[in-house]
């Protein structure tokens, strides 16, 4: 029987740091109170906190990728390899210009695992962010960014690479599933923004504005896809995490809203909003063929939930 979720990252996040020598160990390691370090998400291709992978010999690299698995499920993992796959493609595709490469992903954990109550670590690069936060044996997953450039590599008309591809279609599917007045009220805007909305920020404060179509408001088929789509990116989660996140989520409180032409192979993007909860999808650069995704919560991001009710009962107010 596996070791509970909390335990499989101390002892992979351990078992990291025990792998790499000097100076290595002093770059991935910051201390968890370190709040501009961990508080941190940058899917761009700029210098980071923590020590790079490519900088790193067999065993650190295999060590940093079991710490990433005990954060993803299979099928995510996956999406998350193809997505550090993509440097290379996208490197070819422009030239070998800006020498991006598969190995420019950076891992940093925050306070002793082997020690600490409250630790956390990210592993982390272009199109590829997972935080995860360890307080008291539980673990607060997000933010969770997924993107990939080129979003679809095709051949004679067919994908061939298209790791976000769901997240896409599922989408689309619940978009066609509306009725007039739901895709009304769901369309927020004729033309998608530039990017995600919640970008780079450390916290985003309160719901985006607008909302979009409550969930109350779709039919059946329309209410089980917006579930489907939720439950796509919660499923980015090992079970475990999985079933937590989406106990914790009232689904009634949901709201969609799209931005952008509704016809596929244009620049487009969407959202799904809940208590504590916010998924951003956009497809817009390069000619709507690059894609961006997070799953973040709001309230609850880089472990705020949980520090949150540890303080409370290790430091009661008198």
């Amino acid at each position: 029987m596996e070791d509970p979720l909390p335990e499989q990252m101390r002892a992979a996040a351990t078992a990291l740091l025990a792998a790499l020598g000097e100076p290595a160990r002093a770059h991935a390691a910051h201390q968890f109170d370190d709040e501009a370090a961990r508080r941190w998400l940058e899917y761009r291709p700029r210098p980071r906190p923590g020590v790079c992978l490519a900088d790193l010999d067999r065993a650190g690299r295999k060590a940093a990728h079991r710490l990433l698995a005990t954060a993803l499920s299979p099928p995510a993992y996956a999406q998350a390899m193809a997505i550090v796959a993509l440097e290379e493609v996208l490197d070819r595709a422009e030239g070998w210009r800006r020498h991006r490469h598969s190995g420019d992903y950076w891992v940093a954990v925050f306070g002793d695992p082997a020690r600490d109550d409250a630790w956390a670590w990210r592993l982390e690069g272009h199109h590829l962010s997972v935080s995860m936060t360890v307080v008291a044996g539980q673990v607060s997953p997000a933010p969770i960014f997924f993107g990939a450039n080129p979003a679809t590599v095709r051949y004679a008309g067919r994908p061939v690479s298209r790791p976000l591809g769901v997240e896409e279609d599922l989408a689309r599917a619940l978009l066609d599933a509306m009725s007039p007045a739901g895709r009304t009220a769901a369309i927020i805007a004729d033309d998608a923004p530039r990017d995600i909305i919640s970008a780079t920020r450390p916290r985003v404060d309160g719901p985006l504005e607008p909302l979009g179509v409550p969930a109350d408001r779709l039919g059946p088929t329309g209410r089980a896809l917006l579930d489907q789509l939720v439950a796509l990116y919660l499923d980015r989660l090992p079970p475990e995490l999985a079933i937590q996140e989406a106990r914790r989520l009232d689904s009634g409180q949901l709201h969609f809203a799209w931005a952008g032409p509704t016809a596929p192979g244009q620049r487009h993007y969407y959202r799904v909003q809940g208590d504590d909860l916010l998924i951003e999808y956009d497809n817009t650069a390069d000619d709507g063929n690059h894609a961006h995704t997070v799953l973040r919560r709001p309230a609850s991001d880089f472990g705020a939930d949980i520090l949150a009710t540890h303080h409370a009962t290790a430091h009661p107010t008198p």
